[in-house]
């Protein structure tokens, strides 16, 4: 088989840049982009679980272990064609909400006093989704409202702080309030007065 000059050339100019990558990963020649030196601190490894990050001083962290929940699949309902019938795209996520012991203690009496209307005879607490048709989105639409409903009860046992400013601008307010309460009634009690016929003294 007869080769041109130009695949000749295209070969050699191949074979010649193996051998030096070959050469240089044998001599430990590392890039200055390698990942080892855009990332001195990380693992890189891909294989270790990371640990679960903590909820510290009583907050929620947003982390939801998929151990601790019980994940199911159904068939969706509305629009789609056959392939509705076909394909369970419907998520499920429940957990035991009294001992889900990844929620803090106060958060999770919290949540459920909230949602007490939506927790099953056993205890459980389910969300759906069926935004998509995608299993996938939709396990992590059932992820996400459960996370924004955690962090909306953690939001609504913060107390705001009060400054003394505020605290004396109400006081004034209500003194006023009460002045101006009493003045109306002492119009009024006058206006009465005023209206009642005179009576004769024998």
């Amino acid at each position: 088989m007869a080769v041109s000059f130009s695949n000749f050339c295209c070969l050699r100019r191949l074979l010649m840049t193996s051998t030096s990558c070959s050469r240089a990963y044998l001599s430990g020649f590392k890039s200055n982009l390698s990942l080892d030196k855009l990332y001195p601190t990380s693992r890189l490894d891909i294989t270790t679980i990371p640990k679960a990050p903590e909820n510290k001083d009583g907050k929620f962290s947003g982390y939801i272990p998929m151990d601790k929940i019980q994940v199911n699949y159904v068939r969706s309902g509305g629009p789609g064609g056959q392939n509705v019938n076909c394909v369970a795209t419907k998520t499920e996520i429940r957990f035991h909400l009294a001992s889900a012991d990844w929620i803090p203690d106060p958060i999770r009496v919290k949540l459920a006093e909230r949602v007490k209307n939506q927790i099953s005879k056993e205890g459980y607490f389910i969300v759906k989704s069926e935004r998509t048709r995608s299993q996938q989105l939709n396990l992590a639409d059932t992820l996400d409202k459960l996370r924004n409903l955690i962090h909306s009860v953690t939001q609504s046992l913060i107390v705001p702080e009060v400054s003394q400013e505020t605290l004396e601008r109400q006081r004034r307010l209500r003194e006023r309030a009460a002045r101006e309460r009493l003045r109306e009634k002492r119009a009024h009690s006058m206006t009465k007065q005023g209206r009642q016929s005179p009576t004769l003294n024998s």
